[in-house]
């Protein structure tokens, strides 16, 4: 969501159709928000945009072909995930901020750039041995996506892959990451 010294437009990594190109120019940069000195990176018009819409998902879902389920990250991450997930024929599982769930497999908390948080499953989604690809729109500096996964293999997961729309490479998330299969269909 923040971008510190990285400002500027969103390319492709691969795939560089009219669609997809598209997509890339509807993200919207919104200075200052939550707070002073983040960029926050809007997604809202290319969701609005039914062709660049299904493009995204289109990408978005061929990594996810192997899993048992989709595993999406509140808030944005349910968007695109449910939509992956449903592209790449498979269920999908909400991952919440704390309190938001009748009943709770597991919960993690983490760091942000600007505080902390919990991250819980909800049970009965994932199962151990379920093979999960997990979904988010931006990744940052990595601590939600890592706390994701962490909180997944809690539960005996097994984390196949992670799929964001837009990675802000300036931040370093990647390296948060441990290593695990990452695909970014963005940079920024």
């Amino acid at each position: 969501m923040t971008d510190g010294d990285g400002r500027g437009p969103s390319t492709l990594v691969n795939e560089p159709t009219p669609e997809l190109t598209r997509a890339a120019e509807l993200i919207r940069d919104v200075p200052d928000f939550p707070e002073a000195g983040v960029l926050f990176r809007d997604v809202t018009p290319l969701l609005a945009d039914a062709a660049a819409f299904g493009a995204v998902i289109g990408a978005m879902a061929r990594p996810a072909s192997g899993a048992d389920v989709v595993v999406g990250v509140e808030a944005r991450g349910f968007l695109l995930g449910a939509a992956v997930a449903l592209a790449a024929g498979v269920g999908m599982v909400p991952v919440r901020k704390a309190g938001k769930l009748p009943l709770v497999a597991a919960s993690r908390d983490y760091q942000l750039e600007y505080g902390s948080a919990t991250l819980e499953l909800p049970a009965g989604g994932v199962h151990p041995g379920s093979r999960v690809y997990l979904v988010d729109d931006v990744l940052a500096t990595g601590g939600t996506l890592r706390a994701s996964c962490e909180l997944l293999e809690q539960v005996g997961a097994v984390v196949v892959g992670l799929g964001v729309l837009l990675e802000l490479t300036a931040l370093g998330g990647r390296g948060a990451l441990a290593g695990r299969p990452l695909h970014a269909l963005m940079r920024g």
